[in-house]
Parts: structure tokens; C-alpha cells; sequence
């Protein structure tokens, strides 16, 4: 079989790539926790239901989901600065017109609807197709990195955020939020060449694999849609709800934000543990120990809500927060090739964030109905478990791109 020419990769670039998609994902990622930060002020100033917001958070994770899928495919043959560069104008424009609402509806349209698309195309998942062949060597440490750079935007943003709520209101936040998504778009222009150019410059590895349509033939690729649909589950219910939940259970404002921030800082700390784990021993790894780390705090939490479990319960679960997110990619290169990598890790987290939207809704659907959390933590609990039974299946299953690869030879 004829091998298309490796080019040496133009390491400049490749930290270049690096250094402006971790800003993007900051402030991308400290902006979609936001509305975790803002519930209980949404929900005592208009009086909505907290299923309500879980549906606000659900319709985001379903158009985000999409627009991730979207983006995925176009990464693969467009300009890689003009889609991040819409991404950014619909985030700002969507998350900053959360400033003005008074309806249910709006707030659909604006954090649903328009940041949704807008932080689902500047996502990890269009990042991760250019530091993939950026960086082929290293690809779970780089995915790792700039997908820190969400967790690092949760640590900062939030923890500022959640300390000036009180002064500057809940709209202000909205709008210093929207602000943030404008001031940062030099540094996409810049910092990335424009896409069709700079894919050739970064292409380091030889585009084979399965397409997608033969992706979706195999059993390996419905078992990892069933391991990141539960961790996406598992993800948006929690981080939707803890601020609410530990106010609940007699915590400060400022100690239940600062919680979600504190969040962020063990979630750094994973998703780069994960990036090393992923390219020393596969991303199997990574993801087994996430959800293995979820059984336990997720047991925990349904039997005990004091403030100490819950504080242990945020930090740990915090950790594994992010480790799946630069595994993405390395599942699909070692199972289905880089042919069609945007396309094949988009629809995976596509799938991974509209059951984060489910999530959300449940938990708030959840409390509505019984004032309380518990039944939520356990469905959980009962989701993590699936997910380490799945981990397990797929280790034991032969890699279809491999096999592709010697029927062709």
C-alpha cells in the first residue's frame, strides 16, 4: 500500500497552535460554567423551576453537541482560523446577551441556541484535530494542555466571578463574560495561520483509517459512545448542580462558587495526568481510572451530604472532570485511523454532551419532584459502574482500524 508523504512538522507552529488554544478554551471553558455559578439568583429572581435551567443547560449541550459534530468534519478540510473565529462571535454574542433576559425562552436562545453553537465550534474537539497532527508524537500531553486551558478558565473565571457576584450582579457577569470572547479574537487571528495553508504546514502523520460510515460498522466504536455519553451523564448533572447542591446543605454562596472554581483546579490537575497516562499506556487507562474515581465519590455522596463529604466529593470528582476529553482523540487514532478524526471525535462528543444535557435536566427534574438530590446520585452511581463494564469490553475487542489496515496490505 502506497504511503501518502510524511512532512516534518514546523515546531513554531505547533506551539503557536498550543499556546492560542489553550486562551480559547479558558475562556470558553470558565463561560459554560457560568450558568452553574448564576442558578439560584436566575431561580429566585424570576421564579423558575430548577428544571428549568436544567433545560436551558440540556438544549446548550444538544446544539453545542451538534455544532461540535459540524465543526469536527469542517476542521478536516477548511480554514481552521474563520470557523474558530465564528465560534468565538457566536459565544459572544450568545453568552453576553444572557445579560439581557427576562424569559425562559430568551435565555434559550441566547445560552441554548447561539452560545451553544458559537462554544461548541471553538471546542476541544476542533482543537484536537489540528494539535493531532501538530503533534503526533505527544498528542495525549498537548490535548491534555489546552484542554486544561477549560479547567484553568473554571478555576479563574469562576473563583473571580463567584467573589464579585454579589457587587456586580448576575447580568454583569454575562457581560464581562461576552466581553472576554471578543477581546481574545486577535489572538486567534495571529495565532493560528489560516486553516487550508497552515494543515499542510502541521501534517506530520499519513491521513489513513476508517471513514466514518465504516467507523459506524464496527462494535468498538458503540462502545465508546456508550463510555462517553454516560461521562457526559455524569459531567453536566454535576457541574450544573453543585453550587445548588451545596448551598443546599448549608454553604455559603461564596464557599458553594468558589467550590465549582476549586473544581477546576483538580481538573487541571486530571486532564493533564490523563494526557501522560494516554500516551504512556493508551487512553483505556485514563478513562477506567475516571470512572472508577466517580464510583467512589458518587457511593459516597448518596449515603453521606455532610459539608465535609461534599467538599471531598467536588474535589474528587473534579479530577476526573476532564481526563476523557484529551482521550478523544487518541481513541479514535488508535481505533479508526486520522482519515476522518474530526468527523469520528465530533460525533463522539456530540453524543458525549446531549447526554450531558439529559444529565442536567434529570438532576433539576429530579429535585423539583423530591426536593432532593439522592436518587440523582445514585442513578449516577449505577451509570459509572456501566461505564467501567464498557471500558473493560472494549479492551478485549480486536482494533478494526488495524485490521483494516492488513486486509488492504
Amino acid at each position: 500500500m502506497n504511503r501518502p508523504e510524511v512532512k516534518t512538522p514546523d515546531t513554531r507552529l505547533a506551539w503557536v497552535i498550543l499556546a492560542a488554544g489553550f486562551l480559547i478554551l479558558f475562556v470558553g471553558g470558565g463561560a459554560r460554567f457560568a450558568i452553574g455559578l448564576t442558578l439560584k439568583p436566575l431561580v429566585e429572581e424570576f421564579d423558575w423551576p430548577r428544571s428549568q435551567i436544567g433545560l436551558i443547560v440540556g438544549v446548550f449541550q444538544a446544539v453545542s453537541a451538534l455544532a461540535m459534530f459540524l465543526a469536527g468534519r469542517l476542521m478536516d478540510r477548511h480554514s481552521h482560523r474563520l470557523i474558530l473565529g465564528l465560534g468565538l462571535l457566536l459565544s459572544a454574542l450568545g453568552v453576553g446577551g444572557m445579560s439581557l433576559i427576562s424569559q425562559p425562552w430568551q435565555a434559550m436562545i441566547m445560552f441554548g441556541l447561539f452560545f451553544g453553537m458559537g462554544n461548541g465550534i471553538a471546542s476541544s474537539t476542533s482543537m484536537g484535530v489540528m494539535l493531532t497532527r501538530a503533534f503526533p508524537v505527544r498528542t495525549g500531553m498537548a490535548n491534555g494542555f489546552v484542554t486544561s486551558g477549560s479547567s484553568m478558565g473554571q478555576l479563574v473565571m469562576i473563583a473571580i466571578l463567584a467573589a464579585f457576584l454579589a457587587q456586580i450582579g448576575w447580568r454583569n457577569v454575562y457581560v464581562w463574560l461576552g466581553l472576554l470572547h471578543i477581546v481574545i479574537l486577535p489572538v486567534l487571528i495571529f495565532g493560528i495561520p489560516d486553516g487550508r495553508r497552515s494543515a499542510e504546514q502541521i501534517k506530520s502523520a499519513p491521513l489513513e483509517g476508517l471513514s466514518l460510515g465504516q467507523s459506524l460498522r464496527t462494535g468498538n466504536f458503540w462502545i465508546l459512545l456508550l463510555i462517553f455519553a454516560i461521562c457526559g451523564f455524569d459531567d453536566f448533572f454535576v457541574s450544573t448542580h453543585v453550587v445548588a447542591f451545596a448551598n443546599d446543605r448549608g454553604a455559603g454562596d461564596l464557599w458553594a462558587g468558589n467550590l465549582l472554581a476549586v473544581m477546576g483546579l483538580t481538573a487541571w490537575v486530571g486532564v493533564l495526568f490523563a494526557g501522560l497516562l494516554g500516551d504512556k499506556f493508551g487512553p483505556l487507562s485514563g478513562t477506567t481510572l475516571s470512572f472508577f474515581l466517580r464510583i467512589l465519590v458518587f457511593g459516597l455522596i448518596a449515603v453521606d451530604q455532610s459539608i465535609l463529604s461534599v467538599t471531598i466529593f467536588a474535589l474528587v470528582f473534579g479530577f476526573s472532570f476532564l481526563m476523557t476529553a484529551p482521550l478523544t482523540v487518541l481513541f479514535v487514532r488508535q481505533h479508526f485511523g486520522l482519515r476522518h478524526l474530526g468527523a469520528i471525535s465530533g460525533l463522539i462528543t456530540m453524543v458525549h454532551h446531549i447526554c450531558g444535557g439529559i444529565g442536567a435536566y434529570l438532576g433539576g427534574f429530579i429535585f423539583d419532584r423530591t426536593g432532593d438530590y439522592t436518587p440523582a446520585f445514585w442513578i449516577m452511581f449505577a451509570a459509572s459502574i456501566a461505564a467501567i463494564l464498557a471500558c473493560l469490553l472494549l479492551a478485549r475487542r480486536p482494533n478494526p482500524s488495524r485490521s483494516s489496515s492488513a486486509r488492504e496490505a
